[in-house]
C-alpha cells in the first residue's frame, strides 16, 4: 500500500515549518509508531535542533561535488530501514549532482511507493505555478521548484501561518537568521510587503485546495445540494435589454454578504442557434466585471436546467432571473425558464425580477422570416406558376386517380416550402386542395364532393401540407439561424482576437469592422464631432450607408454598402465594444494629465508654505544679530562679538540651504533641474554623504556590500539625498543606537536604506513626512525647516527611483532609496 504525504506549508522561512512538523513526529513516536528522521534541516536554529530530541535520526550520505563536500537524505538507508513515517524536510530542495534524483521530491515518492508515510516542508514561493509570481513580487527568481501536482497529491496539506509583522520580530531576535545576516534579510526578502503578498498567496491557494476537497467530496457522496460555504449569487442573462436590471440587483444582493461572489450566467442553445444579440450581452459583460463580478456563457439544449447545472457546479446560493416577456398564451403550454428553474432549484434560492419588457414579447420578433425576401418572392412566383402548369398536366393525363393526384400536388408544396418557406407553401397547400376538389373530385366543375372516402382524402392532404410547410420552413429557419450565429461567433472571435493583440484597440477595432464587412470608411463620432475613424477620412452622417447607435451619443458611421439584418447585430457589438475602447482610452489619457498637474500642485503649495512660514526664522535670526551688533547704545565684549557672529553666520548658512531647496523644488516642477545621471558605486556616496555631515556621522554604521552593483544616478542629487535622510536619523536615533546604512540589489533596482531605532512614525502618517514643512507637530522648527523629505524624495523621483517609509524592527524608521541599476 502507498504512503501518505503530508506537507506543512509555509509564507516564507521561519514561520515554523519544520518545528510543527517535528511536533507532529513526536506525537506520532508517542503512540507508538515507528518514525525516523531521515533529513532535517535546522539552519543553525537552536530551537529547531532542541525539537528533534530523542527521535531516531538515520546519518546522511556525504558526497563530493566539484571538490565541496555535501550532505544528502541517504535514500537507500531509509528504504533498509522500512519506518512507518520518515520526516524528511525542505521537499523542493535539488540534491547534488550524482544523486539517484535530481529532486528530494523524487526521493518523497520513492518513499511513498515504498509505503513508508512522509512529513515534509514546503515554502509557497517554491510551487511551480507561483514561481513567476513570487519573482514579480520579491525580485528574486526561485530556482527550487517542486510541480503542484505533487502538493496537490498530498494527504494533508497544514498552513503554518504568522504574521509578517511577527515573522519580523522574530528574525530581529535572531531566531530566524545569524545576527551578520538579519540587517540583509529584513531588507530583502523579509520586507513587510514580501511577506504580507507571499502570505496572501499560501493562503488562496490552500483556499483553492479547500475549495478542490470540498467539490470532490460532494461529488464522490453524490451531494447536489448547496452548501452555503461562501454566497455566490449567479444572474441569468438572456440577452435583452432587462440584463442590466437583473445584474444590477443582483450586485446588490451579493453586496449584502460580505465576501458574496457575483456570476453571470448565458446560456447558449446547444443547437448553435443564436438567441441574444452580442452588442447587448457585451455591455452586459462590461457592466458585470465593473461592478467586481464574472461572466460565463454555457451551452445546453434545456436552459433551465443547463443553468441549474452551472450554479450547483460553483456552488451558488441564489439565482437571479427576470420575469417571462413571453405572453400569456405562450405560457398556457410551457411554464418558462424562471417557474421550471423555481420548480428544480431545491436549496437555492431563486429571485424572479420583474422588469419593463415583462410579458411583452414582441409578435415581430416570433414571427420574423426564416427565408429572405427573395427566396420569398420567388417561391409565390413558383406557386402561381406551378399550380395551373400541374393542374393543366393532370387534365391531360389519361384517367389519373385521386391518390396520385393528390401526392403530386404535395410533392409541389414540399418544393414550394423548400424555394420559399410557410406562407408560399401555404397557399399551395390551400389552392391545391381547391383545385383537387374541382377539377379531380366528382362532381367535377363544382366544390361539391359525393364521396366520403375523397373528402376524407382532401383533408388529409390540408393538413399535411400545412404539416409539411411548416416542418420545413422550421428546418429552413434553424439551418439560417445556425448559419448565422457560426459566422457571428467566427467574426466576433477573429475581432477579439485582433483588438487584443493591437496596441490601439479602438484603432484597431474599428479596422478590424472595416475590413470584415468591405467598408470604405469606418467612424465614430460624439455628438456629430468624430472622435475616430479609419478608411475615406471626413465621413459625415449624410454620407453614411449605416448609421449605428454604440452607447449614449456616440455613433457609429459605415460608408461603402448597406447591411442585411443579420450583419447588423453584429455591427452593434463592434460598436459597444468602441465605445468601451473609447472610454479606456480616454481614462488612460486623463490619467496620464491629472499626473503631472497634481505633482505642479503640490510642488506650487510647498513653495507658498515655505515662503510663508520658514523664512522667517533664519531672516530674524540674521537681523537680530547684526542689529545687536550694530547698535550704538549697547558695548560687547569680543567673546559676545564671536558669538553673535555666529549666530548670524549660522542663521545665513540656514536661509542659503532653504533658498537652494526652494529653488530646486521651483525647478523640480518645471521640469527645469538639471538631472546628470552617471553609473556610479553606492560605496562612494555614502561616505561623501557622511563627510558632509561633519564629526557627528562618525558613528553611523555603513553595511554596503563591495559587490553591489552600480547605480544610476546623479552624485549630486544623491548625496544631498542622503545627507537629508542620514541627517534625519541621527536626528532622531537613540545615543546608544546609531543610525545604519545599508544596501541591496532587487533585479534591476539598487536600494539604500537608512535604518533608525528613534520613536518611528505609525504607519497611517509615513506619507506626511513628505509634505513640505510638516514635522507631525510643526513646533520643533529649530532643527530644521522640514522641506527636507519633501525635497529629497523629489530628487529622487528626478533620477528614476522612489522613496519609501519602512518600519525598523523593534522600533524606529526605515527609509528606502530605490534607484536603478546599472544598465550592462
Amino acid at each position: 500500500m502507498k504512503g501518505e504525504l503530508r506537507i506543512y506549508l509555509g509564507a516564507a522561512p521561519g514561520v515554523g515549518k519544520t518545528y510543527a512538523m517535528l511536533e507532529e513526529a513526536h506525537r506520532r513516536a508517542a503512540r507508538g509508531t515507528d518514525v525516523v528522521v531521515a533529513l532535517v534541516e535546522t539552519h543553525g536554529r537552536k530551537h529547531t535542533a532542541a525539537m528533534i530530541g530523542d527521535l531516531e535520526t538515520v546519518p546522511r550520505r556525504e558526497m563530493t561535488y566539484r571538490g565541496g563536500a555535501f550532505t544528502e537524505m541517504d535514500l537507500d538507508a531509509v528504504l533498509a530501514r522500512r519506518p512507518e513515517v520518515a520526516v524528511v524536510d525542505e521537499l523542493a530542495h535539488t540534491n547534488v549532482p550524482g544523486s539517484r534524483n535530481a529532486k528530494r521530491w523524487a526521493d518523497v515518492r520513492e518513499l511513498l511507493d515504498a509505503g513508508i508515510d512522509v512529513l515534509t516542508t514546503v515554502n509557497v514561493q517554491h510551487l511551480e505555478s507561483l514561481n513567476d509570481v513570487v519573482a514579480q513580487i520579491t525580485g528574486v527568481e526561485q530556482r527550487e521548484t517542486v510541480p503542484d501536482a505533487v502538493v496537490r497529491a498530498a494527504g494533508q496539506v497544514e498552513l503554518v501561518d504568522m504574521t509578517p509583522e511577527a515573522l519580523r520580530r522574530r528574525m530581529a531576535h535572531g531566531n530566524v537568521y545569524p545576527p551578520e545576516k538579519i540587517d540583509a534579510a529584513l531588507g530583502n526578502w523579509f520586507r513587510a510587503g514580501n511577506l504580507t503578498a507571499l502570505r496572501e498567496l499560501a493562503l488562496l491557494w490552500l483556499a483553492d485546495r479547500v475549495e478542490e476537497e470540498l467539490g470532490r467530496y460532494r461529488a464522490d457522496h453524490g451531494i447536489d445540494s448547496t452548501w452555503e460555504t461562501r454566497e455566490r449569487v449567479v444572474v441569468a442573462l438572456a440577452g435583452g435589454a432587462e440584463g442590466e436590471t437583473l445584474i444590477r440587483r443582483a450586485s446588490r444582493i451579493a453586496a449584502r454578504g460580505r465576501g458574496a461572489d457575483l456570476l453571470a450566467v448565458h446560456v447558449t442553445r446547444s443547437d448553435g442557434l443564436a438567441g441574444a444579440d452580442p452588442a447587448v450581452l457585451a455591455r452586459q459583460r462590461v457592466l458585470v466585471e465593473s461592478l467586481g463580478g464574472t461572466y460565463h456563457q454555457v451551452s445546453g439544449a434545456d436552459v433551465p436546467r443547463a443553468l441549474l447545472e452551472f450554479a450547483r457546479g460553483v456552488n451558488a446560493t441564489q439565482i437571479v432571473l427576470g420575469v417571462s416577456s413571453r405572453g400569456r398564451f405562450q405560457q398556457l403550454f410551457s411554464a418558462g425558464v424562471g417557474v421550471t428553474t423555481t420548480i428544480l432549484s431545491g436549496s437555492i434560492d431563486v429571485h424572479l425580477v420583474t422588469h419593463e419588457r415583462a410579458g411583452r414579447a414582441g409578435r415581430r420578433d416570433r414571427m420574423a422570416p426564416a427565408l429572405s425576401r427573395r427566396r420569398r418572392v420567388a417561391g409565390f412566383l413558383v406557386a402561381l406558376a406551378g399550380l395551373p402548369l400541374l393542374t393543366g398536366v393532370l387534365l391531360v393525363v389519361p384517367e389519373p386517380t385521386l391518390v396520385s393526384e393528390i401526392l403530386l400536388f404535395l410533392v409541389m408544396v414540399v418544393g414550394v416550402a423548400l424555394i420559399g418557406g410557410l406562407w408560399p407553401a401555404l397557399l399551395v397547400a390551400v389552392t391545391g386542395s381547391l383545385l383537387l376538389n374541382w377539377f379531380f373530385t366528382p362532381p367535377y366543375g363544382g366544390f361539391f364532393i359525393a364521396q366520403g372516402e375523397n373528402l376524407l382524402a382532401l383533408g388529409i392532404f390540408v393538413v399535411v401540407a400545412m404539416a409539411v410547410s411548416w416542418v420545413v420552413d422550421k428546418a429552413a429557419r434553424t439551418t439560417r439561424q445556425a448559419a448565422e450565429a457560426s459566422a457571428e461567433a467566427q467574426t466576433l472571435a477573429a475581432v477579439a482576437g485582433g483588438v487584443l493583440r493591437g496596441q490601439r484597440p479602438l484603432a484597431a477595432l474599428l479596422d478590424r469592422l472595416r475590413e470584415t464587412f468591405g467598408l470604405d470608411a469606418v467612424a465614430l463620432t460624439e455628438g456629430g464631432v468624430t472622435v475616430a475613424e479609419v478608411g475615406r477620412a471626413g465621413l459625415r452622417a449624410a454620407d453614411a450607408d449605416v448609421t449605428v447607435t454604440a452607447d449614449g451619443d456616440l455613433t457609429m458611421l459605415l460608408a461603402g454598402r448597406t447591411l442585411e439584418a443579420s450583419d447588423r447585430r453584429v455591427v452593434e457589438a463592434f460598436a459597444a465594444q468602441a465605445a468601451v475602447a473609447l472610454r479606456q482610452e480616454r481614462l488612460s489619457a486623463e490619467a496620464a494629465t491629472a499626473r503631472p498637474l497634481a505633482e505642479a500642485n503640490r510642488m506650487r503649495t510647498a513653495l507658498l508654505a515655505a515662503v510663508s512660514h520658514d523664512l522667517r526664522t533664519p531672516l530674524a535670526s540674521a537681523k537680530a544679530a547684526v542689529a545687536s551688533l550694530s547698535s550704538p547704545d549697547v558695548q560687547f565684549d569680543d567673546e559676545d562679538r564671536v558669538e553673535l557672529l555666529a549666530t548670524a553666520d549660522e542663521s545665513l548658512d540656514k536661509l542659503d540651504r532653504l533658498v537652494a531647496n526652494l529653488l530646486d523644488m521651483s525647478r523640480l516642477q518645471t521640469g527645469a533641474l538639471g538631472v546628470t545621471a552617471i553609473d556610479m558605486g553606492a560605496e562612494d556616496a555614502v561616505p561623501m554623504a557622511l563627510d558632509d555631515l561633519g564629526p557627528e556621522a562618525r558613528q553611523v554604521a555603513v553595511r554596503v556590500p563591495d559587490d553591489l552593483p552600480l547605480l544610476r544616478a546623479d552624485p549630486g542629487l544623491l548625496e544631498r539625498v542622503l545627507v537629508n535622510l542620514i541627517g534625519n536619523a541621527l536626528r532622531y536615533s537613540p545615543p546608544d543606537r546609531p543610525p545604519m546604512v545599508t544596501g541591496s540589489s532587487h533585479g534591476d533596482v539598487v536600494e539604500l536604506r537608512v535604518i533608525d531605532h528613534g520613536p518611528g512614525i505609525p504607519a497611517d502618517r509615513w506619507e506626511d513626512v513628505f509634505l513640505p514643512f510638516q514635522r507631525l507637530g510643526d513646533r520643533d522648527n529649530h532643527t530644521g525647516v522640514g522641506l527636507g523629505l519633501a525635497l529629497s524624495r523629489g530628487l529622487t523621483e528626478a533620477m528614476g527611483g522612489t522613496l519609501t517609509p519602512d518600519e525598523t524592527p523593534g522600533g524606529g524608521l526605515t527609509m528606502i532609496l530605490a534607484l536603478p541599476a546599472a544598465t550592462a
